[in-house]
């Protein structure tokens, strides 16, 4: 029987569509192109142009360009003083999620906005980390650790400086501890070691060897998103200890000790694509390499833009936590931003 036309054509399609389909599963699939960085890009740093963060920034800047797969310029753009709010504003209003602008966060910055520092204009939620620089934080004191109930001195610098996370974490274990103000670090190391206090904050590089300096006895690290301090092991961190308190004021302390921590961030704009952010952090990586075999000062340790996500969300609390820090500092010291 002869066969009718419409089924030789089919017959003849389903052939077609079958060599069609073994032809292209022996053509090897092609690779997503990776997002490329922009030729130019702007790293807006605060200053001053001679200061830490200024110098930072320029090895930063040349780890970046050496780590791009793409010829890269990345400028650096000085603003404002070390606290970095400047900055910060400055790039809550030029930047676009185009991975052409970043920032240099010091943790400082996102600490005046904490407390409520009418020039903070800024908001860090969901800025992505490319690198950062985290140090450590410690609370020591002349002698052992004294048991809940004890007063002991305390020196810090001011209730808007990092000092302050030192006393809210002794408030929370129980320690109503004096505050003796006007002493930020060094001062406050000279401090334990002439008397004048009996506690204090040490943040920071080189810990172990200020420690001794002072003549003083770590209490606990201020470990905040992390563990214990790596130079000082043997060290219980804050949340190995009975930590009281509501829980809006422990996720303040949080927050406190994640400013604290944060010695400086790369970070870009909220929405940036997620190709454009994993290429920055590809480019990165030179700078981790570079700083590994260079060194930094002992306790400082370089964070890839993944280990610095916790630190930098940290920076970013919730209405409640901030409201809970800015009452206990007008309840525990007297103090609310002007």
């Amino acid at each position: 029987m002869r066969a009718r036309p419409e089924a030789s054509r089919r017959r003849a399609l389903q052939a077609g569509l079958g060599a069609a389909a073994g032809l292209a599963a022996s053509i090897p699939l092609a690779r997503p192109a990776r997002a490329l960085l922009p030729t130019t890009a702007t790293l807006l740093v605060p200053g001053p142009e001679d200061g830490p963060l200024a110098r930072l920034a320029g090895r930063l800047a040349g780890s970046l360009g050496r780590g791009a797969t793409t010829a890269l310029r990345l400028d650096l753009t000085v603003l404002g003083g070390p606290d970095g709010v400047t900055a910060a504003n400055r790039f809550v209003t030029d930047a676009a999620p185009d991975g052409r602008s970043l920032l240099l966060l010091p943790g400082i910055a996102a600490l005046s906005r904490m407390v409520g520092d009418p020039r903070a204009r800024f908001d860090p939620a969901g800025w992505v980390p490319v690198c950062a620089l985290q140090g450590g934080a410690m609370v020591v004191g002349r002698d052992a650790m004294p048991p809940p109930g004890s007063a002991p001195r305390f020196g810090l610098g001011g209730p808007d400086m990092p000092g302050a996370a030192g006393l809210l974490a002794l408030d929370l274990l129980g320690l109503a501890a004096s505050p003796v103000l006007g002493l930020p670090s060094p001062k406050a190391e000279a401090a334990l070691a002439q008397g004048i206090a009996e506690a204090a904050l040490l943040h920071g590089p080189d810990l172990p060897a200020r420690l001794t300096a002072a003549g003083a006895r770590p209490w606990f690290a201020l470990d905040g998103v992390a563990g214990r301090d790596a130079m000082l092991p043997e060290v219980p961190a804050l949340h190995d200890l009975p930590l009281g308190g509501p829980a809006e004021l422990r996720g303040a302390l949080t927050t406190a000790t994640a400013c604290l921590r944060l010695l400086a961030a790369v970070v870009l704009p909220p929405l940036t694509p997620a190709d454009t952010v994993a290429t920055w952090r590809v480019a990165a990586q030179r700078w981790l390499e570079e700083e590994a075999r260079t060194g930094w000062a002992p306790g400082l340790r370089p964070l890839s833009g993944m280990e610095a996500g916790p630190l930098v969300a940290a920076l970013a609390p919730a209405p409640a936590t901030v409201l809970a820090y800015r009452e206990w500092l007008l309840r525990r010291l007297n103090w609310r931003a002007d």
